[in-house]
């Protein structure tokens, strides 16, 4: 017998007898063999004369799930779908376990028709209609012991324990948990007059998560359950609060920065989500065109000289300069790194994290470290004139010094600098390359369609493209949650600094002016690497559009 027929039979989805006849259908191959559950699912609905769906069109009637508690739907894996003549149709992937219909019988009184459906499909709608955690706030009455406090008061015990209840626990668990799963990098929890709105950024676009509408009375609990979470005062709700979880899952450690903000109806929370075990990817992996790829190689050769990645915050700049960092990495080298986070641990390179509280920043870290010998250094992030000028130093005395800035292209960062009080000649004369990245989402290959539109038959001919190069569209699916879209990819600009620029920047001349002199060197903007994306059938115009500035595109 194989492993599904086996874990059929033990799910009580299959009978024993049954699971012989099929073993013995797929024995040799023979023709007619069941590989999956939904087949097997199918057979099972023919034999025993019940239906079968797939949940995929069938539309399920908001008021039958009402006359069911969420929990025990949850509990024994039923769907309600349609109520008609004191019948209802209930569907369900283990036909032989009854005890779950028959509680429903007994507390309803209704006739409950069971529809075979895949276990998949059925835990996807459940979710989808009943919204995260529905089983958990269920379990809550409104006789609970604890009262939600007035925002007057400052300090109130019984919010303290509404916080420790199991299921607001087991609620904040789910939500985070569902989060991570769902590849999520930021969760919203977001106070309107009568509802609490979850919200998860997913491949760079928020997108809603269905709640129990009952979710805004626990809001207060909700919230100061995050705030024990985070280590911060549960009493205070009129000042702003920042703070960190440490989560273990099992595809490693999260690390979460924790954000709570007053707000007109209650306290906002976004919880960033940051992967502390994530992998990080090679230089080839990273999917620049050949002519940046040379270009960051030669950077990367160079003994000294500052190297800046800029862009939006969640551009992947970090994951960027850890590539580089990565690539350098051998024994001879020592690298030393000061972040706020630290998103990657990797073995041989030094790392400090900064603290605030502590008195730990960028600038002070930084000074300390180049007593430490270093060779290549990494600030997170030149937030200040201190920090920027301590780097250039660093850079002119002998270090390579990469580091993040937070400008829309890549000349913008010379002026940048300047603009914050370092001298152009200092400019000139340590910065070696600056590098330019967005993240655009990338289609579903599970669901992608040729573009057959005048509209991009006519930006074919405004980018003078060939007519026979394929353009898709999105169009959405199970898997990528109808968006269309599944997992990110980077675009850049890099611009490398050249002596005819670094004469520019002596003269002070503008980003533009600057820009103009690069794009005559050779450089590529980020929307024209983002085409280059669409042609190879990455990602769609829509999405280049949205993420990328194109002036070129807009004259024409």
């Amino acid at each position: 017998m194989t492993e599904l027929l086996q874990t059929m039979v033990e799910s009580r989805q299959l009978s024993a007898s049954d699971a012989e006849w099929l073993a013995s259908r797929q024995g040799g191959g023979a023709e007619g063999s069941f590989q999956s559950e939904p087949e097997i699912l199918r057979w099972l609905a023919e034999e025993y004369s019940v239906s079968y769906s797939d949940l995929e069109q069938l539309e399920v009637e908001k008021e039958v799930l009402g006359l069911f508690p969420a929990r025990l739907l949850l509990k024994e894996g039923l769907l309600p779908l349609s109520h008609s003549n004191g019948s209802v149709d209930v569907a369900t992937s283990r036909l032989f376990a009854t005890q779950g219909l028959d509680t429903l019988k007994s507390l309803t009184g209704l006739k409950l028709n069971p529809v075979l459906a895949p276990s998949e499909a059925i835990q996807r709608e459940i979710k989808k209609r009943l919204g995260v955690g529905a089983d958990t706030i269920d379990t809550l009455k409104d006789d609970a012991s604890f009262q939600v406090v007035d925002d007057d008061l400052s300090v109130d015990t019984d919010l303290e324990n509404a916080a420790e209840d199991a299921s607001i626990i087991r609620f904040v668990n789910q939500v985070l948990s569902d989060a991570i799963d769902l590849r999520a990098t930021d969760i919203h929890l977001e106070p309107f007059e009568n509802e609490l709105q979850i919200r998860y950024r997913i491949d760079g676009v928020l997108q809603d998560v269905p709640v129990p509408a009952e979710i805004k009375r626990f809001q207060p609990a909700i919230v100061s359950r995050v705030k024990i979470l985070s280590h911060l005062n549960i009493a205070e709700k009129r000042l702003p609060q920042d703070g960190r979880i440490k989560l273990k899952v099992r595809q490693g450690e999260v690390d979460v920065r924790v954000s709570i903000i007053p707000m007109l109806h209650g306290e906002a929370v976004v919880m960033r989500l940051l992967r502390q075990d994530g992998s990080v990817p090679g230089l080839d992996q990273i999917g620049m065109a050949s002519r940046e790829l040379k270009l960051f190689e030669q950077i990367l050769e160079m003994p000294h000289g500052i190297f800046l990645v800029t862009g939006p915050t969640g551009s992947g700049k970090t994951t960027t300069l850890y590539t580089a960092l990565n690539t350098i990495n051998d024994t001879v080298r020592k690298i030393i790194t000061v972040e706020d986070p630290v998103e990657y641990q990797i073995r041989g390179i030094n790392q400090i994290q900064v603290s605030e509280k502590s008195g730990l920043t960028f600038a002070r870290g930084l000074r300390a470290i180049l007593r430490h010998d270093p060779d290549v250094v990494l600030i997170g992030e030149i937030r200040d004139e201190e920090t920027a000028r301590i780097a250039i130093q660093a850079s002119l005395t002998g270090h390579l010094v990469f580091s993040t800035l937070h400008t829309n292209d890549a000349p913008s960062a010379m002026t940048r600098l300047i603009d914050m009080g370092i001298e152009p000649y200092l400019v000139a004369s340590s910065l070696e390359g600056v590098l330019a990245q967005r993240l655009i989402r990338t289609l579903c290959m599970q669901c992608r369609e040729l573009d057959h539109s005048d509209r991009v038959k006519a930006l074919r001919e405004t980018l003078e493209m060939p007519a026979e190069t394929p353009i898709y569209k999105a169009v959405g699916c199970r898997e990528c949650r109808q968006t269309g879209y599944h997992g990110r990819r980077a675009v850049f600009e890099m611009m490398a600094v050249s002596l005819p620029i670094r004469q520019k920047i002596l003269q002070q001349c503008s980003s533009g002016e600057l820009k103009q002199m690069a794009r005559q060197e050779g450089m590529r903007t980020l929307s024209q690497d983002g085409w280059r994306l669409v042609q190879e059938g990455v990602t769609t115009p829509d999405e280049i559009m949205r993420v990328t500035k194109d002036d070129e595109l807009s004259l024409r």
